[in-house]
């Protein structure tokens, strides 16, 4: 599994790295002027210089987060207790963060997320598991704030204090995709050069995240001006999306799809170590792999969207399902007691990332189509219920069998969970399929990126 980890990586990178060169050479020529206006690129750099450096603190974390659990001699249920935590954490994060982020200011919200995140990666520096418990707590509170706090801000500063025209917001956030892809593929190679190469031990990526953390704040402070948005009252905000979800079965029908799916791809990001682990496998290579893959998903996705291809993107949603739904059908037979089959698990982790990398950008594409403006942030909120709760019981009842086989019978659990998502996607297209909106013109690009 070491040499096999390394020739993935590699091989994955290459891949990228043409199907990037395609999706370039299909799109049409540029229209517009930005990336020949002085101003803006000083403005996207300034949004790039800060941003980037929380991403990449963000992302050197995941590679070693169950390992550092089970280095401190944790049980695989205590483990699972933590992972619940966080999971409840992003929910009552979600529901306030749109709120709280109004009224505090998106630059003060930008800070306070970096605050959170390094206090969880202090708290990680402990053993005892109350603190490591609050640690992830922290965690799920940040992670709603990422995005939607330092993308809000630079939306609002380019529409209302820039006047810069709306076409050129896309091109900012695209390269904000794919430069995210290639930051989490190094985050997942430094993880692993800290913690192994360098023998510094799973903590030693929190430690290094915390230096970024405080250079992004230290950035946002020096060079961002404070802009505030309209704060809903949470009552409203969320009556409003319930009404939404009740009065239009395809936004219903979305939101399962959505909580099947991404509650699918939370247990998969909680055993995909333990299953690896054992086998000799370098954590962060195969993280950086994992990340590779989702990358070269998001520029298929492009490619397949663009005028060459024509692809729809609830074909590719259906097609990012059923690729899922084969890679857990494998993991329950690669995963057996006293069956291990590494090399397959790997292979079908791989493939649930590049399904992931097709998943997010249709989904995003149908959300704005299906859910009007006014009333997303509330239904996202509902959606984000069922995904957290089927996630944290599907990880409780794992352990309530021994660990091996508890882990072959979540996998089939998952399958079982994606052919329901699955026959939700089929209910979706027989809907919407003669709906002119929800066809992508062959000449539109959707930008993807990482959900909360």
């Amino acid at each position: 599994m070491l040499l096999t980890a390394y020739f993935v990586l590699v091989g994955l990178l290459a891949l990228w790295a043409v199907l990037e060169f395609s999706v370039c050479h299909s799109k049409p020529p540029a229209t517009s002027s930005s990336s020949g206006n002085p101003a803006f690129r000083s403005f996207q750099y300034a949004f790039y210089r800060a941003y980037f450096p929380a991403l990449a603190a963000d992302w050197l974390q995941g590679p070693y987060l169950y390992k550092l659990y089970h280095h401190y001699h944790f049980l695989e249920g205590q483990i699972a207790i933590i992972y619940v935590c966080g999971f409840g954490a992003s929910v009552l994060s979600g529901l306030v963060s749109a709120p709280l982020t109004g009224r505090l200011g998106r630059r003060k919200s930008c800070i306070l997320f970096c605050f959170l995140l390094a206090g969880c990666y202090l708290c990680k520096l402990s053993q005892d598991y109350f603190v490591l418990l609050t640690g992830r707590v922290l965690g799920g509170f940040s992670s709603s704030l990422l995005f939607s706090s330092f993308e809000a801000w630079y939306g609002h500063e380019h529409a209302e204090h820039h006047d810069f025209p709306a076409e050129w917001l896309p091109h900012t956030f695209s390269q904000a995709a794919t430069w995210n892809g290639a930051i989490a593929v190094i985050a997942g190679v430094t993880a692993n050069a800290c913690a192994e190469w360098l023998g510094l031990g799973p903590a030693s990526p929190s430690v290094l995240a915390v230096p970024l953390l405080v250079l992004s704040i230290a950035l946002v402070v020096r060079e961002w001006d404070e802009n505030h948005g309209q704060s809903a009252s949470f009552t409203r905000t969320c009556g409003d999306g319930l009404r939404c979800l009740l009065r239009d079965r395809r936004v219903l029908l979305l939101g399962a799809i959505q909580a099947l799916f991404e509650s699918v791809v939370y247990i998969f990001i909680f055993l995909w170590t333990p299953v690896l682990d054992p086998h000799n496998t370098p954590l962060g290579i195969a993280f950086s792999s994992f990340m590779a893959a989702n990358a070269a998903g998001s520029s298929l996705y492009r490619l397949g969207t663009s005028k060459k291809y024509h692809l729809q993107p609830m074909h590719v949603l259906c097609l990012s399902v059923l690729m899922v739904f084969f890679s857990l059908f494998m993991l329950t037979f690669s995963t057996g007691p006293g069956q291990e089959r590494p090399t397959e698990s790997f292979l079908a982790f791989l493939l649930i990332e590049l399904a992931c990398g097709l998943y997010f950008p249709a989904m995003g594409f149908l959300r704005r189509r299906l859910i009007p403006e006014k009333e997303q942030t509330g239904v996202l909120n509902w959606f984000r219920v069922p995904l957290n709760l089927l996630a944290g019981l599907g990880l409780l009842v794992l352990h309530d069998t021994d660990h091996q086989t508890g882990t072959r019978n979540m996998f089939s659990l998952c399958a079982f969970t994606m052919l329901l998502a699955l026959l939700s996607v089929v209910s979706l297209f027989s809907l919407v399929r003669n709906d002119p909106e929800l066809r992508l013109p062959s000449s539109e690009t959707e930008a993807s990126g990482p959900e909360s």
